[in-house]
């Protein structure tokens, strides 16, 4: 598995810019943690294997055997590559992103915060603009405080102020330069202000997640229409890939053939678990 993501990391280009002066740095979106995930779960599925980790587990282990920098994932000689140029060229631009599902939500917001820590006040002026015409029919997109509670951190005025915040503050605001993190001035600007976990934060939420989109995956299982018209995609992945595993594959095709036809079709994850459960079945 980890030879996998070492040959996609290697595939994948280290260092993008912009055009124009002056030059920034592209994230890349395909070395998100998230997306190697998907890619290399789907790699498995489609060679008729079981995935052999969960999403938790392969991203609290993913910046222990690899390099992370700006919310993505290199390999250690890549990052040396990618560090040269980032000392040249310090402005780091987000691809741009355009929500179209829950999961495009979570990588929008996740750019947002990682460049910005911030309330809620202040994130949903800029994100619910994000959600429009992109939007995928029959897609069910969470609420932003549901998203921002699934899936990041708010610091709450306890304790010392994360680093992700101290160093956003300390950057943008000169009077809150130099400060200890346990600052009262400092606490106060970063209480009540959103931020992308560390990895081992992010694997307690990751399963939180995968738990309540199991739950939530339930209510289609016991669904008895004949059309499912609207659904969270994130919700159909996370209850497919558990069928999957359980080889419980009759769960995969009954839900699928109660789906819109684009949702199936327009899906490569999806899809591609329906394939071959088709094919499971079938030898069966």
């Amino acid at each position: 598995m980890w030879d996998f993501v070492q040959t996609h990391l290697k595939q994948l280009p280290v260092i993008k810019v912009t055009n124009g002066y002056p030059q920034e740095l592209l994230n890349i979106v395909e070395r998100d943690p998230r997306r190697i995930y998907d890619r290399q779960a789907s790699w498995f599925i489609r060679h008729g294997a079981m995935v052999p980790i969960s999403t938790p587990d392969f991203l609290a282990e993913l910046p222990v055997r690899f390099r992370e920098m700006d919310g993505m994932v290199f390999l250690p000689e890549q990052l040396v590559e990618y560090e040269k140029a980032r000392s040249r060229i310090p402005q780091v631009k987000q691809a741009e992103l355009f929500v179209s599902d829950e999961r495009s939500a979570i990588d929008w917001l996740t750019n947002f915060l990682l460049k910005r820590p911030s309330t809620r006040s202040e994130i949903h002026p800029e994100y619910i603009p994000q959600i429009g015409s992109a939007k995928r029919k029959g897609e069910i997109i969470p609420e932003l405080d549901q998203l921002l509670e699934d899936n990041f951190l708010k610091y709450d005025g306890t304790g010392e102020v994360p680093s992700q915040i101290h160093s956003y503050l300390s950057t943008n605001h000169k009077d809150l330069r130099g400060l200890d993190k346990s600052s009262p001035a400092l606490v106060a600007k970063a209480k009540d202000r959103w931020y992308v976990p560390d990895p081992n934060k992010a694997q307690d939420l990751e399963k939180k997640r995968e738990k309540a989109l199991l739950k939530e995956f339930e209510t289609y299982k016991s669904f008895t229409g004949r059309k499912i018209k609207e659904s969270r995609l994130e919700v159909l992945r996370a209850g497919f890939r558990a069928a999957w595993a359980a080889k419980d594959y009759q769960t995969i095709i009954s839900i699928a053939n109660k789906l819109p036809e684009e949702t199936l079709q327009e899906d490569e994850k999806l899809l591609t678990l329906y394939d071959m459960a088709l094919t499971r079945t079938e030898e069966n």
